[in-house]
Order: structure tokens, then sequence, then C-alpha cells
């Protein structure tokens, strides 16, 4: 089934939400053993059970909960990344029906508040999303959810969103890997850390 490009953008800004999202969640996870530790990213100590990381200045209660779900059980959730001479093609899927669900919906979301600028400001979201919300409307999409999964096209003639789209998609795709952890080490990088 094809979707407006409002559509995959969302799928793709949410894939990306969720990934940063799994991060907080392995933060806290790798503390004392007990889902939080005494250092923090600004927000006081890793929370896992309430992950006030996944929360946003502009976000619902809905969408902190999709990514709550989605980092939680970051470890049913798998994703291919191909690169484009202009943008991406990602396939995402979980062997956890409700995950795969929630990933659905989230990026239908996502997609959506990507087409019209209406940043979320999770907490925790990549700088890579900036560029999405500013120039939204320059990206072309293609969802589709199919026995492959989640299947993302998004393309653009604008370099700085290709190159945006590519990194977002490496990111995402190392949340989907090592949850709460890859966030952490991104933040860390960017001196946004403890």
């Amino acid at each position: 089934m094809r979707k407006s490009n409002a559509f995959i953008l969302a799928t793709v800004a949410t894939v990306g939400v969720v990934a940063l999202g799994g991060v907080v969640v392995a933060q806290g996870m790798h503390g004392n053993g007990m889902g939080q530790h005494g250092h923090g990213m600004g927000m006081g100590q890793h929370d896992e059970v309430n992950m006030p990381g996944l929360r946003g200045a502009n976000a619902t209660p809905e969408e902190s909960a999709e990514l709550a779900v989605m980092f939680r059980k970051f470890d049913t959730i798998t994703r291919t990344v191909e690169n484009l001479p202009n943008g991406i093609r990602t396939v995402t899927r979980s062997s956890d029906p409700e995950v795969m669900d929630v990933l659905v919906s989230h990026a239908v979301g996502m997609i959506d508040r990507v087409e019209r600028k209406d940043d979320p400001e999770i907490f925790i979201q990549s700088p890579t999303l900036d560029v999405f919300f500013l120039h939204g409307d320059e990206i072309a999409s293609q969802v589709e959810v199919t026995d492959e999964g989640l299947v993302v096209v998004q393309t653009s003639d604008n370099p700085e969103l290709v190159e945006a789209l590519q990194v977002h998609a490496a990111e995402v795709s190392d949340m989907a890997d090592r949850g709460m952890a890859a966030v952490h080490d991104m933040m860390m990088q960017q001196g946004r850390g403890h």
C-alpha cells in the first residue's frame, strides 16, 4: 500500500526517534543493574521505568509511550538500510506484533509531523532530525507494510537532506541493535551526556 510523502516521512522520523528512545533504556540497563544509575543527561538519573528522555516539549504522552515500548523491546527489532544516491531505503520489522504495530503508528505520526514541520522536541532526539523539521517538504517518501516489514524509501534533491537521511538511518539502526546504549554514546559524542 502506498502512502503520501507525509506518511513516509513520519515513518522514517518515527523510527529514528524510536531508536533514540531505545538508547535511553539501554543507559538505564548498564548502570547498577537496577535500571538506574547516578549520573544523568541534564535530567537527573537514568530512569528505565519512567524514561524521562522520551518526553518532549511538543510531544504527546502517546508518542512518548510508543517510544518507550520500542526502547524496552528494541531487541525484537531488526533493520536493513540501503543508501541510495538521493536518499535511503529501509526495512524495519519486529518479531513482536505489539512492537510492529507501534513502529508503524509511530512512523505514520512522525512522518506527518515532518511534513507539517512540527518538531516534537523529544529530549534525546538526534540533531540530524532538525533538518527534517526545517525542510520536510523537500523529502519524497514512499511507505509500505509488506511481508518484509515496514519499507520506507525517502529521497530528496537537497544534498543536505540526503546526507541527513543517511546519517539518521544509521543512527536508528544502531539504536535497534544496541538500544539505549547507542543513544547514550551518541549524546556523549555530541557533548550532551554526562
